[in-house]
């Protein structure tokens, strides 16, 4: 028997089969939104009309105008008040009292005293004035209506006509009739004009001054970047600047810190301002703050320099235009004048300009030159422009070890009488030897002196570039001392010493490029041994101390400051060769960038001065000296030279081979054995470029018959 089953649940899901029926579910409209209550629309009406940009223009305006007149007007009368009373005197004397100038108290004091003296004088004369006042105004009258009636008499006599006496003093009467009856026309429409010229003077006042809060002013003044530096702005910068000793010190100055100041100066892309601290604040919590105090300037940090002249309490601020340090400087004289010279004595170097966008030259006689930084940030560039200068003087010579070995001083080929290229240990070794030979010729010229003392001789320039690879170096010679290091045991080390205590006497003179000093890769002695110190960008203070030298530092001096990557070429200087302002002990000067292909130009220039040099490439010391072939190798393009030139040519070669043995004999006797000998031109003994090139073709044949035997 089956049962049914009743469900008595409703099944919520309609059925799947195809029989099933369409069921159609009509949903409701949604009921209406509310409607928004009026005080609510009002509301926001009101709300975007008051935020609306043209109403906070309008506010701006309205409230500007309005307190530029205002205060217009409490600048007029306070400026009155001033002229009346002694009051600028005594605002002065507070402002001296508060900065600790009690003689610049006591000469305002003074001027107090004066100033009294000479309003009570005033005053009294007020007490006889009245009388005196009223007699000259009678005897004024008197003498006019005298005049005025003699006149008459004279017309009288000359018309004929007694009535003309009076004529004169009638036209007066009349004349001063009309002047009335002026004033009484004018007089209603002046008092109603008068209030609206007096509040325009007013308004003129204030809007000169920027008399209105900061939220008031105009969008382009409010918002703008590298506003122009005044007085009022340098010394809120000062009073902000986190000092509390000189916010308070401003704040009891009566004239609100303008004493402080000196006058504002343009100077090149910017201005300058000495700044004479208070009592109580040193040079060095303003120099501490130069972030913060650019920032108060609207200036970024690179375009505030801080330097301490030789006055005592005063800090030097040199304040760029927005955006001006970032704008190239242009070509160096040396690109765009082809007729420039260049004397190693008497002449200055076009290195650049100094903020102020004059002229950096400097002198580089018998100057010891080092110039570091940080990686690709010009230091090659800056002194390969002091070298292609010099090389237009035909006397210098150049002796150059580029240990980058890329290039850069390529253009030297014909200049330098050597030039080493490349950043191995064994360019390090030839670099060291070539300095070590420098300091044979520096003592063979100094005996030579000795000797005679009216002997010159021409300059050497000892270049090395990259120098931190030799004082790096690890190589060790046959005696076991290393080429590198910072010991008296190092061979560079105690060579490029040698050279800076003696070389300057006989025109030996070192100059050195390394980047990112430490105390390992530039040794103290050697980097104060330099009277000429330059410093592109480097990462801390104390490698800017190591660079510049602490002094230089602490009165100023910031390349640590400047931007990597921005201030390229960049360098902060001292040295006493170069035109540094009174009281500062380094310049900063933006260099001129020679590229490669002008730098060839201004090298074939140089080359054109010179009779031909013959530069070699590397010190090899391991094998034994061609002497014929290095008497060709120093004659190069010359035609003849006197035997002496060959034997200095020889000696600047190769000092060891070529030393003091090597006499006109001996150079005679090394033609005559390849059948040619040294002959005289003009009464001098020269040798033949032409001879020298056959003896060593008939060598060569000779050698030649000798093999085939």
């Amino acid at each position: 028997m089956s049962e049914n089953v009743v469900h008595l649940h409703k099944p919520t899901d309609p059925p799947t089969d195809d029989a099933a029926p369409t069921v159609l579910t009509v949903v409701p409209d949604a009921p209406p939104a509310p409607p928004v209550p009026l005080w609510v629309r009002s509301g926001r009406a009101v709300k975007t009309a008051v935020t609306h940009e043209t109403t906070k223009t309008t506010v701006r305006a309205v409230a500007r105008h309005s307190l530029y007149t205002f205060n217009g007007g409490r600048i007029v009368a306070r400026r009155t008040w001033d002229g009346k009373t002694g009051a600028r005197y005594e605002r002065m004397i507070r402002t001296a009292e508060a900065a600790g100038n009690l003689e610049a108290a006591e000469e305002w004091e003074e001027r107090l005293q004066r100033f009294r003296a000479a309003r009570h004088h005033r005053r009294m004369d007020l007490l006889h004035s009245p009388v005196e006042a009223a007699k000259g105004i009678a005897v004024g009258t008197g003498v006019s209506i005298g005049v005025l009636v003699a006149l008459g008499v004279v017309m009288a006599i000359n018309n004929h006509d007694v009535t003309d006496v009076i004529t004169p003093l009638r036209a007066t009467i009349d004349f001063i009739a009309l002047l009335i009856r002026i004033v009484q026309v004018v007089w209603g429409p002046a008092l109603t004009i008068g209030p609206f010229l007096a509040l325009l003077a007013l308004w003129t006042v204030g809007s000169k001054q920027q008399a209105a809060p900061q939220w008031a002013l105009p969008d382009h003044v409010r918002n703008s970047e590298g506003e122009p530096i005044t007085p009022s702005i340098v010394v809120k910068a000062l009073r902000d600047l986190g000092v509390p000793a000189l916010r308070n010190a401003i704040k009891e100055m009566g004239d609100a810190g303008a004493s402080m100041l000196g006058p504002i100066r343009i100077a090149g892309c910017g201005v300058e301002v000495d700044v004479t601290l208070p009592s109580g604040v040193s040079t060095n919590e303003v120099q501490a703050k130069r972030r913060k105090l650019a920032e108060n300037l609207t200036r970024h940090e690179h375009e505030v320099f801080i330097t301490i002249p030789e006055a005592a309490r005063t800090v030097r601020l040199w304040i760029a235009d927005s955006g001006a340090l970032d704008e190239p400087i242009g070509p160096s004289p040396l690109v765009t004048d082809e007729t420039m010279t260049a004397n190693y004595k008497t002449g200055k170097a076009p290195w650049g300009q100094d903020l102020r966008g004059d002229a950096a030259a400097i002198s580089l006689y018998q100057r010891h030159l080092l110039v570091t930084g940080l990686s690709n940030q010009g230091k090659t560039a800056a002194l390969r422009a002091l070298a292609l200068w010099l090389a237009l003087d035909r006397n210098v010579q150049f002796w150059i070890a580029d240990l980058k070995g890329i290039g850069d001083w390529a253009v030297f080929e014909g200049i330098a009488k050597m030039l080493i290229e490349g950043p191995s240990d064994d360019h390090c070794i030839q670099a060291t030897e070539m300095v070590e030979d420098a300091v044979e010729e520096m003592n063979r010229r100094i005996e030579a002196q000795r000797r005679d003392p009216s002997i010159v001789f021409p300059p050497l320039i000892v270049l090395v570039d990259e120098a931190q690879k030799a004082f790096m170096c690890p190589a060790k010679g046959e005696d076991k001392r290393p080429y590198g290091g910072s010991k008296a045991t190092s061979r560079y080390f105690m060579a490029v010493r040698e050279i800076h205590n003696q070389g300057r006497a006989v025109d030996v003179l070192m100059w050195q490029g390394t980047q990112d000093p430490t105390d390992q890769n530039l040794p103290k002695l050697v980097r104060e041994g330099a009277h000429t110190r330059a410093s592109l960008v480097v990462g801390t203070e104390s490698q800017a101390e190591m660079a510049l030298g602490a002094k230089a530092v602490n009165a100023g001096a910031a390349p640590h400051l400047l931007r990597q990557g921005l201030d390229k070429g960049t360098l902060v200087v001292a040295s006493d060769g170069i035109a540094i302002p009174a009281g500062q002990s380094s310049i900063t000067v933006r260099t001129h960038f020679i590229d490669d292909e002008p730098a060839a130009e201004i090298a074939a220039r140089a080359k054109a001065l010179r009779d031909g040099v013959a530069t070699l490439r590397a010190v090899d010391r391991g094998e034994e000296r061609d002497a014929l072939a290095d008497v060709a190798a120093v004659l190069g393009d010359s035609p003849r030279l006197r035997t002496n030139e060959v034997l200095k040519r020889l000696h600047a070669l190769d000092s060891s081979t070529y030393g003091d043995q090597w006499t006109n004999d001996r150079l005679k006797s090394l033609l005559e054995e390849h059948g040619e000998e040294p002959k005289k031109s003009h009464g001098v003994m020269v040798v033949h470029r032409d001879h020298v090139l056959r003896a060593l073709a008939n060598r060569d044949v000779e050698g030649s018959a000798s093999a085939a035997e």
